[in-house]
Formats: C-alpha cells, sequence, structure tokens
C-alpha cells in the first residue's frame, strides 16, 4: 500500500492545517447520540495539536440540501470535541463566509476551530467539477496543508475530499492509515477460516460485496432483511417480509457459486415473526421454512433471526479466525428484535481471532446494545467506503492522496 501520510507534510509548527474529519453523529434534539466517529477523529487531531499546527476541521452532518438549517448544525458536534479534547474547540457559523475566517484568524499555534457543516454550501456536492474547485479553493484559503482523515467518505468525489487535496499539500491522516490497514488484512492473506456476517435490509446493497468475498471466505452468515429473498430462492414463502423479487435469480446464482467454492452459505433455520412492524407487535418464532404456517398466516412477518441460528452463528464465529461483519440482524431498534443482532456482537468480542465491525448501521447497533467499541477487533466508521474497498472499487479520495493497492 502507498499513502501519503502526515510525516509527508513535514514541520507543521504555526502553519494552518485543514483536516476533514467525517463528525456526521447521530443527533436526538440537539444531542449526540453515538460519539464513536468524533472519537475516532482525536488521534490525529491530537497529533497535529501537538505538532504546533493551527488546525481547521472541517465535515458535514446530514442532508441539508446545499443550505443552512439548524437541525444539521455542527455546533453540538464542536462542544463534544471541545469535551473529548479537553481545551476549547472555537466553532465558526458558517462555512467560507466570515465567521470562519474570523474564527481561523484568531488561532495560536496548538489551537483548534470547527466550521459549520460544509453541505451547507450545494457546492460540496454538486456533480459540476467548477463547482467544487470553485468550493475547495475557497476552503484552501485557510490552510498551509491538507489532512483527509475521514473515511466514511472517501469513495465520494466531494470538493473537501478530493479536489481540496489538489489544491493543497496533503496527506492521510491516522484514522484512514487504520482502516486502510485493516481492510487490507480481510482481503490480502486473511487468517483462516475466514468468516463474513451479512444484514441489513437488502440484498442489493451488498450485491458487489458478496461477490468480490466468495471467492476468499470460508462461511458466509446471513441474516436481516437479505435474508428472506435467500429463502424465496429455495423456495420458501415469506410472508409480509421484505422481498426483492427481482433479485431472486441473482441470490440463486450465488448458491451455486458458493457449492463450487466450497463456500459454506449458513441461512437462519428459525426466524422472529411479528403481527407488524412495532416494538409491542405481537410475535412468535417459527421454522424458517414456515414463516407462512405461523399464527399470523402470509401477512407474517421476519423481523429477526431466531434463537436457534443466533447460537449457530455466535458458534460458527467462535470458530473463525478473521470475522467481518455488516449489517444486523434484525431490527435491533426495536427490542423484541435485537437479540440476534446482540448475538453476533457478543460472539465477536469472545473469540480468538480478528473481528471487524463494518461500519454504519452495525456500528450503531453494537453501541445501541451496550457494548464497548474497545471489546471489538475494530469497528469501521465508514460503511459504504469499507464495502467499496472490499469490492474493489476505486475510491478518488484515496487516490488523491496517492493511495495504490
Amino acid at each position: 500500500m502507498t499513502l501519503r501520510t502526515l510525516e509527508s507534510l513535514g514541520d507543521l509548527q504555526g502553519k494552518n492545517v485543514v483536516v476533514r474529519c467525517d463528525l456526521n453523529v447521530p443527533l436526538k434534539d440537539g444531542v449526540i447520540t453515538d460519539d464513536g466517529r468524533v472519537r475516532a477523529s482525536l488521534p490525529t487531531l491530537n497529533a497535529l495539536i501537538h505538532a504546533g499546527a493551527r488546525v481547521v476541521v472541517v465535515s458535514h452532518l446530514g442532508r441539508p440540501d446545499g443550505e443552512p438549517d439548524s437541525k444539521y448544525s455542527l455546533a453540538p458536534v464542536a462542544q463534544r470535541l471541545s469535551e473529548l479534547l479537553g481545551k476549547p474547540v472555537v466553532f465558526a457559523t458558517d462555512t467560507v463566509g466570515s465567521a470562519a475566517k474570523d474564527a481561523v484568524d484568531e488561532l495560536d499555534d496548538g489551537d483548534i476551530a470547527l466550521l459549520e457543516n460544509l453541505r451547507f454550501n450545494a457546492h460540496e456536492t454538486s456533480k459540476d467539477d467548477s463547482d467544487r474547485r470553485d468550493f475547495a479553493k475557497k476552503l484552501a484559503k485557510f490552510g498551509d496543508a491538507f489532512v483527509s482523515d475521514g473515511f466514511g467518505v472517501v469513495h465520494r468525489k466531494q470538493a473537501s475530499v478530493y479536489e481540496l487535496a489538489e489544491e493543497l499539500p496533503s496527506a492521510a491522516g491516522l484514522l484512514i492509515q487504520q482502516e486502510l490497514e485493516v481492510l487490507e488484512r480481510l482481503t490480502v492473506s486473511p487468517e483462516k477460516p475466514y468468516t463474513v456476517v451479512l444484514g441489513g435490509s437488502k440484498v442489493s446493497d451488498k450485491l458487489s460485496v458478496i461477490d468480490a468475498l466468495l471467492p476468499k471466505v470460508d462461511s458466509l452468515l446471513v441474516g436481516g432483511g437479505m435474508v428472506f429473498t435467500f429463502l424465496y430462492a429455495l423456495g420458501h414463502k415469506v410472508g409480509g417480509s421484505l422481498l426483492e423479487s427481482d433479485q431472486v435469480d441473482t441470490v440463486k446464482g450465488y448458491l451455486v457459486k458458493a457449492k463450487e467454492l466450497g463456500v459454506t452459505i449458513v441461512l437462519p433455520t428459525d426466524i422472529v415473526v411479528a403481527s407488524r412492524f412495532g416494538d409491542d407487535a405481537e410475535y412468535v418464532v417459527t421454522a424458517a421454512d414456515a414463516i407462512e404456517s405461523s399464527a399470523f398466516g402470509a401477512n407474517g412477518m421476519g423481523l429477526d433471526i431466531g434463537p436457534d441460528t443466533a447460537a449457530s452463528f455466535a458458534a460458527a464465529i467462535m470458530t473463525s479466525k478473521t470475522v467481518f461483519w455488516n449489517g444486523p440482524m434484525g431490527v435491533f431498534e426495536l427490542p423484541p428484535f435485537a437479540a440476534g443482532t446482540r448475538a453476533v456482537a457478543a460472539a465477536l468480542t469472545e473469540f480468538d481471532g480478528f473481528g471487524v465491525v463494518g461500519g454504519g448501521d452495525s456500528a450503531a447497533a453494537v453501541r445501541a446494545l451496550g457494548f464497548r467499541d474497545d471489546q471489538f477487533g475494530h469497528i469501521s466508521t465508514g460503511g459504504g467506503a469499507s464495502l467499496e474497498f472490499l469490492e474493489g472499487k476505486r475510491l478518488p479520495g484515496l487516490e488523491v492522496l496517492g493511495w495504490q493497492a
């Protein structure tokens, strides 16, 4: 792997360094409910602070449609970042306007500022190269160097990810370095047995990653909403469960390919079926091939893997040396349907091997269920970026930093 790192920027004492972090955290009533991404940014920010740089942090939060929207303000993030760093974080109420300029001008060596949400400016995510370039040039005026450390956005060609890296001397931060080292462990000679656990709602979201990983893994455990397309492909009725009928033939192809490759695809043997979607819904556990035979008939909705399946998935993980998990096993946000996800997470904290939680909903799930980040080998900060890396796709935010696999 080749990649420009912080060392390539030389002495940063007294220099302004613009840092692209991914501080896209979940908020509820203005309060951060999961600060994992803020914590993940700390090693790079502390390294720059200790180097005497004047640190200017930029990030997005949510999808505010290219104009200011108070519910997507980064102000709560600035407060949390200040608490975690143990020092003041100057917050600018705009991104490239007078407030940002004043905040940056007031920085001394070792100080840090956070600018308002990048996506309050439509040019950040514009499809027009010149729009993005113009915005990147405005951001570049705040820095002598640029550090890209938002792994969750490196698969996007956006102004603060791609064009800004071309405008200034640029390098990857410590988080991106760590994420790439982890992902290379999953793709270059992973220790065997190698198990991949896939969940989430749709097979279509995982097509490319299944294609890429099938030749490399020993076992593929399938849960979440995507499992019902697999069950249907085997000829089982799935009631009112999520079904992607246009992917049935693709799934049949995966089942054939797995057999040819000697890969074991493990599907649920039992399912938690509910009368409707809701945490107060009636539910029963039924055999995976008899969903419509439950008390709810053809209206029954599968919302989690069953206890027998959870136990078998955990057992498969416990006998593995490498595990990659992406996507919850059920609707973990609703307590009656969280047991499958909890079982997979618990096994990953206990097995004797290297386990990676693949970001996105999986990372949110383990934290929501009370697990700590340090109980796992690694929790990725970039669900989509992680999957695209594993699929072998080009990631523009890494290529602009000199990355070559």
